[in-house]
This record gives C-alpha cells, sequence and structure tokens, in this order.
C-alpha cells in the first residue's frame, strides 16, 4: 500500500500557502483492506474513505489498477494540470502533465480529461477568482476549448444543485467579481446566467452612472459588496440586483422606469431555476424592489419609509434591513467615480428602523380594539420616523 497526498494540498504547498484540505490517493489496497482499518466509506459514483481519526479524504485511483501507473492515470483524470500532481511519503513530486511548470508559469490549463464533467469550468473561473492576485491567468488553448464545451450545449447538461454549489463558493471566495469574468471570457455566462449575461451592453444614463454599461456597473457593485461585507448573501443581492434593466425595451434607453418591480420577477426565475436558499432569493427579491428607494431616501414619506420597513419585515428583522443597507451603498459605490462617496442613507435608514421599532404596546395601552391599537402604534410609528427624517433634513 503507499499513500500519496493530490491535488490542491500539493498545489497550495508548492505555492508556498497552507492548503485548506488535504486528500490522499492510495494505492495497492482494495475498498474491503481501508474498511477492515476503519475508514468509513462515502459516496456511490466516486466513492472515498474517511480517515478514522482525521475525517480526511482517502480514494483508490479512479481508473483502477496499481502502481505508479495507476497513480498516473488518475492524475491524468483530474481537470487542470495544477491539481494533478502527487507526492509521496518522501516529498517526491509525480507531475505527469506538468503542473509545476504551469504553477511557475501562473497558467490554468485543462488536462486532457478536463471535458469528462462540465461543471470543471464552473472550477475553472472560481479558481481563476481565487489565484487571480498571484497572476494566474487561463491558458489561451484552454480557453478555446471552454468556448467550443459551452458551445455545444455542455453546461446545460449539469444540475442545478452542482451549479450552485459552484456559484455559492465564488460568491463565498476573495474575488467573486473575477469568477463572473471569467465565465464571461470563456463563453459560459450565458448558459449559467443568461439573466447577468443579459445585462452587459445595456446602457445608463451617464449623469448618474458614469460607466454606462449596466453589466460593467452590475461587478463594479458586486466588488464594492465583496469589500463592505463577508456575507455571500448580500453579495448575492448586490450581484442582481439590477437584473429587471434587461427587460427595459432598447427604445428607452437609457431610462429604466419600473426595472426594480420587474426584476424581482427575474430573481424568482433565476432562483427557482438555479435552486438558491430562500433566505438569499429573499433578500435579493428585497433589494431589487426597494434599492431606489434608500437612495432617495431624504425625499420620502414617513409612511413610505415605514410602509418598505414592513414590507421587507424589518421591524421583526432588522438584521434585514442591515444586510439591504450594505447591499444599497454597494449599489451607490459601484459606479465610477462614486467608490469613496459617503452613503448616508444608510445610516439614516437604520436610525428610522431604531425608532419605529421603540414604539411598543405598553406606550399604547392595551384596549379592546385591536385594530384601534394597531392604528395608533403605526401612528407613532410614523411620529417617530419624521422626527428622524426631519432632524436629517434640517440645514448645517
Amino acid at each position: 500500500m503507499e499513500i500519496y497526498l493530490v491535488g490542491g494540498a500539493v498545489r497550495d504547498r508548492l505555492l508556498g500557502l497552507v492548503p485548506r484540505e488535504r486528500d490522499w490517493l492510495v494505492t495497492g489496497a482494495s475498498p474491503e483492506q481501508l474498511l477492515d482499518q476503519g475508514f468509513r466509506k462515502v459516496g456511490r459514483d466516486f466513492p472515498v474513505f474517511l480517515h478514522p481519526e482525521t475525517a480526511e479524504e482517502y480514494a483508490l485511483p479512479r481508473a483502477g489498477g496499481d502502481g505508479a501507473a495507476a497513480l498516473e492515470n488518475d492524475l491524468r483524470r483530474r481537470d487542470l494540470t495544477i491539481n494533478a500532481m502527487a507526492m509521496d511519503a518522501d516529498g517526491q513530486l509525480i507531475d505527469p502533465c506538468g503542473g509545476k511548470a504551469d504553477l511557475r508559469a501562473r497558467r490554468l490549463r485543462h488536462t486532457p480529461h478536463f471535458p469528462d464533467d462540465p461543471i470543471r469550468i464552473l472550477r475553472l473561473a472560481r479558481l481563476a477568482a481565487r489565484y487571480h492576485h498571484l497572476g494566474f491567468r487561463v491558458a489561451e488553448n484552454t480557453i478555446e476549448l471552454v468556448r467550443r464545451m459551452s458551445a455545444r450545449g455542455a453546461l446545460n447538461r449539469i444540475v442545478a444543485e452542482r451549479v450552485w454549489s459552484e456559484i455559492a463558493r465564488a460568491l463565498d471566495g476573495p474575488a467573486p467579481r473575477i469568477f463572473f469574468e471569467a465565465l464571461r471570457s470563456l463563453g459560459a455566462l450565458t448558459p449559467i446566467m443568461p439573466e447577468l449575461h443579459a445585462l452587459f451592453g445595456i446602457p445608463q444614463p451617464a449623469r448618474y452612472h458614469p460607466e454606462i454599461d449596466t453589466g460593467l456597473h452590475t461587478l463594479m457593485v458586486l466588488e464594492q459588496a465583496c469589500r463592505l461585507t463577508p456575507d455571500p448573501s448580500i453579495r448575492f443581492a448586490a450581484l442582481t440586483h439590477d437584473l429587471g434593466k434587461a427587460e427595459t425595451p432598447a427604445q428607452v434607453w437609457p431610462s429604466h422606469r419600473g426595472h426594480a418591480e420587474k426584476g424581482v420577477a427575474v430573481i424568482r426565475r433565476l432562483s427557482a431555476r438555479l435552486r438558491v436558499p430562500n433566505a438569499w432569493r429573499d433578500l435579493a427579491c428585497v433589494v431589487a424592489r426597494y434599492h431606489t428607494h434608500c437612495h432617495r431616501l431624504d425625499e420620502l414619506r414617513p409612511t413610505t419609509v415605514l410602509d418598505m420597513l414592513e414590507a421587507m419585515d424589518g421591524l421583526r428583522r432588522p438584521d434585514r434591513v442591515e444586510s439591504f443597507t450594505i447591499a444599497c451603498e454597494a449599489d451607490a459605490r459601484g459606479r465610477t467615480g462614486w467608490e469613496a462617496k459617503p452613503f448616508p442613507q444608510r445610516r439614516l435608514l437604520l436610525a428610522a428602523l431604531e425608532a419605529a421599532r421603540d414604539v411598543r404596546f405598553t406606550d399604547i395601552g392595551a384596549g379592546p380594539d385591536t385594530q384601534a391599537v394597531a392604528r395608533a402604534m403605526r401612528q407613532q410609528r410614523l411620529e417617530r420616523i419624521e422626527r428622524v427624517l426631519h432632524q436629517d433634513r434640517r440645514p448645517g
């Protein structure tokens, strides 16, 4: 029995990074032998075995066989050359696809078996995002291969849960904007997120959007969201906040009246198709529907502000309002020349929320007419919101 460290752990070790996790490949052993040693089998299509103490994953060669030939065959079946390396117990490198040279060249290049699983296209984009800061770029021949795969409809065959898993991991990563830019350059954004792809080339008023292009603005907003929060659900809301602009008829460009309401329907369709978690979908819908309200907060009436807070269930869930304001701030700053501008609307809306939540039943007094009590509470909330807004609007 020989045990080899494989995949990302070898890659990161050669890059001088601390591996996030370690995977192992075992040759010269049978499944029964591993089970006898206390390993636990998981998975069906490609079973792996969890170590009884460390819970790290150990696998047998994918193509079967034994010895060095089985190891190399397994490595050649992996996705990228930089992931197709192994290291034995003495630290000797096994590198049948030239992964070490590609690491030095900061190159993401496919293995001969890359087309075996189209989900690898999304993983390629995710690695491009993860290692972008180190100068990694996708090899030209890999770009050509992926574009051919995308054109043949390879991505249409992936189950939604696998697609969403990769998107969610990218949104939780260090550079989601690079992930979506990579998908677009690879010709893979259209089959994965046609709603996002449709935004590129759609103009917006230059007065408010010097960058003009809605797709570019969306990626700028996503980038700002990443600076403001590590929460991937807020980043998703930032990414999808303007999807309704793709529904605007071309003859009325660059105006996009009504895009907020239209965006909610688009987000619901996208979320149903990709199996987006309900909490992520609901926050994204709130941001799409009300982000223009937040930008114009100093112009709104107290009734409009309270209606908005109630619509997002903010009186019971202030955390949702906090998330909403972060996405709105990212939207405000995701414009050319606006990146460092203050966004006082965030503080103001949270202050209005706190003022409304301070109204309690005890302030009103219990009574048999519950509707009258509710009306009185609403009136007090409106008055307190008015004081917050009025104070903010006073000169000086």
